[in-house]
């Protein structure tokens, strides 16, 4: 089998978050067949080599898979010093599980939790251009100009937005109802590009990423993805 980096094999395993085990590998807690590893890069064959954290043994985990629709004030964060709610804590215990992404707190709707990194690198990864498709309330009134910069793309502090997908669900002159699909991933995007247009977000939702749609899930409640979900997943990053 291919060599898979250190910290990746680790945090598969469960033993903490990519960066999380890094840290750990530095501070030389970190073993591999027996011999202290504390420098990046590092690579191990998952399927021989025996790594072990602070003297015990890390096995490869099983993966699991769940889609969550998350509420508002519920995070995407493994560690939170305020003690927010996370969403972590709305999918059962027994494995240990990150985000795919991250929704800030205001922001509802799907998010995959999963111990599986390689699929969350396919899903987050700027290269493979997974569309992640979201419906927002904003304030106001939606004209053809607004529209066409969307589209064409907004210029944030990191630069100009990749082209966006934007249809008007609803229009009015108070309110309308936009849905916005987007291949990028920067930080708050949606929220900031409407904002950029003059656009203030009401409420925003997430309805999709790639192929798998939020559908007849209520609020805070997730479910197990099948293999058939999974593997299409897979396959829209690969393509």
């Amino acid at each position: 089998m291919a060599k898979e980096r250190l910290q990746k094999v680790m945090a598969s395993a469960g033993v903490a978050s990519r960066r999380q085990c890094e840290e750990l590998i530095l501070q030389g807690m970190v073993s591999v067949n027996g011999r202290v590893v504390d420098e990046l890069p590092a690579f191990v064959d998952p399927e021989t080599d025996v790594v072990t954290v602070s003297g015990r043994r890390i096995r490869r985990r099983e993966p699991v898979y769940f889609l969550l629709n998350k509420p508002k004030g519920v995070i995407c964060t493994s560690n939170d010093p305020q003690g927010r709610p996370k969403a972590t804590d709305l999918v059962p215990p027994a494995e240990r599980v990150f985000c795919v992404g991250r929704l800030d707190a205001d922001t509802t709707g799907l998010i995959i939790l999963t111990n599986d990194a390689k699929l969350t690198d396919l899903l987050t990864h700027p290269k493979y251009k997974v569309p992640k498709t979201y419906v927002a309330r904003v304030s106001g009134r939606i004209e053809g100009e607004t529209l066409q910069a969307m589209r064409r793309g907004v210029w944030p502090a990191e630069g100009r937005t990749t082209q966006a997908d934007v249809k008007v669900l609803k229009s009015g002159h108070n309110e309308s109802l936009i849905e916005v699909t987007i291949k990028q991933g920067l930080n708050r995007q949606v929220r900031r590009m409407l904002a950029k247009v003059g656009l203030p977000v009401q409420s925003l939702k997430r309805t999709r990423i790639g192929p798998l749609k939020l559908e007849r899930l209520g609020v805070g409640k997730f479910r197990p993805l099948s293999k058939a979900e999974v593997a299409s997943l897979q396959r829209a990053a690969t393509k």
